[in-house]
């Protein structure tokens, strides 16, 4: 099997044994990334309640928290060069833990100005991680099974996912919540504002503990037996690649890739981020709408374990992501097409919410598949490609925010227009931009 140049050194100079302790390394990593991440399904119904907002300025929760991702990826690629991965983790880490602390003032005051500050501060940090932690899934191993690292990354991630709603629902929700959040729109003056600031200060304990578990996990990856990976040097076949290039501008299959990366993340924070807020449009109370979330997680799990057990030796890693891209765009037109009231899982709701369900399969393969083909033979650039594929995670911020506005002006379920675009482009990337090497399109397609 080919492998990349920096595949080999890692495990000519690492073996096997020491690989695989990487890779679980990373999967914690992962899992820490989902758990801080997809929290914001919960913030964002929760704030809209305690800071009292519309669903543009609820939105602004993801859009605080990821546009940090534009901000500081290329940074990201620098800092990493100068201090190397794992020092660079350990940083990453610290900001995090900073923006969990800034949690505790924006609480005490039920200022949403701050809670925004702290998420900033929380996406800067994971920005700096997730620069270093993709282009190891890259190069511990075979190109043809990078899905599969992939996979076995996006389990971690999901699964941190799936409980963190959860259990951030368990430690600020109370079980009369539901009969308070119908309530406090009919309270005035004082009264609206005690129940109100009560519940933006139900956060501050579980984000001043965060804070602390984060800096513990700064000191874990720092001593950990994660090795430095040379990502500078280039053999034969990285130098005939990288000839003539000046800088990733210069490469465009990582160019399409970052934009492919933006409309993926930004489809799938809208189908997990949304759910609640559509779900009880359609008749669930909040406490029982707050479940869906981890269904569509759990659909994206499903999807990366078929992932695994077919890729490649069933299917390639290309074909599955032209499969989930056109199945993202069809589950998008079923959204807001087709719509029937139907009694599933002990749930009576319209059929579109198990719709936005299934496009966590959707998605599943499709990071996976993008990654591998945006990083393909960038040598001595990779770090920088890296850091670009990064930046298009802002995605996550711009999107929501489309949708967002366009749930308050023409209704929840419409909104939901904004995902043909995402999935039309990612279907062009996988039939067609992937393969672009030069922007002169006649030389480029074989």
């Amino acid at each position: 099997m080919e492998q990349t140049n920096q595949t080999l050194q890692y495990t000519n100079k690492t073996g096997k044994g020491r690989a695989a302790v990487s890779i679980a390394t990373i999967g914690v990593l992962f899992f820490i990334f989902g758990f801080v991440t997809w929290v914001n399904a919960i913030l964002i119904p929760y704030f809209k309640v305690a800071c009292e907002l519309n669903n543009f300025e609820s939105y602004l929760v993801a859009f605080a928290f990821y546009i940090a991702y534009l901000v500081m990826a290329l940074p990201s690629g620098y800092l990493l060069k100068r201090t190397g991965f794992k020092r660079g983790m350990m940083i990453g880490f610290w900001v995090m833990a900073l923006g969990a602390l800034i949690f505790v003032p924006a609480g005490l005051t039920r200022t949403y100005g701050v809670f925004l500050v702290g998420l900033f501060t929380l996406g800067m940090g994971l920005a700096v991680l997730q620069t270093a932690a993709n282009p190891y899934i890259t190069i511990l191993g075979a190109k043809e099974r990078a899905a599969q690292r992939f996979s076995i990354m996006g389990i971690c991630n999901k699964l941190a996912g799936i409980m963190a709603p959860l259990l951030f629902a368990t430690v600020i929700l109370r079980p009369t919540d539901d009969v308070l959040f119908e309530s406090v729109a009919l309270m005035k003056g004082a009264e609206k504002s005690l129940v109100l600031d009560e519940l933006a200060q139900r956060v501050v304990i579980p984000y001043a503990v965060l804070a602390l578990v984060l800096v513990a996990l700064g000191l874990f990856v720092k001593y950990s037996p994660l090795p430095e990976i040379d990502t500078e040097s280039e053999d034969e076949e990285d130098r005939a690649s990288t000839a003539g290039k000046k800088s990733i501008l210069d490469f465009p299959h990582l160019v399409l890739g970052a934009v492919a990366i933006f409309f993926h993340v930004g489809s799938q924070v809208i189908a997990v981020d949304s759910i609640i807020n559509y779900a009880s449009d359609s008749g669930l109370s909040f406490l029982e709408a707050k479940v869906f979330p981890s269904y569509t997680l759990t659909a994206t799990i499903i999807g990366y374990i078929l992932g695994i057990s077919l890729i490649p030796k069933f299917i390639s890693q290309l074909n599955a992501l032209k499969f989930c891209t056109i199945l993202g765009f069809l589950f998008s037109v079923a959204v807001f097409s087709v719509s029937k009231k139907v009694d599933f899982l002990g749930f009576h709701v319209d059929i579109s919410v198990w719709f936005i369900v299934l496009l966590g399969f959707a998605n599943s393969m499709i990071w996976a598949g993008v990654w591998p083909l945006a990083m393909d033979n960038l040598g001595r650039f990779i770090k920088m490609g890296a850091s670009l594929l990064i930046m298009g995670l802002c995605g996550n911020a711009i999107m929501p925010l489309l949708y967002g506005y366009w749930a308050d002006h023409h209704g929840l379920r419409e909104a939901y227009w904004v995902l043909l675009p995402c999935y039309s482009y990612l279907i062009f990337y996988a039939f067609a931009g992937h393969r672009l090497k030069r922007w002169t399109y006649r030389k480029t397609l074989k």
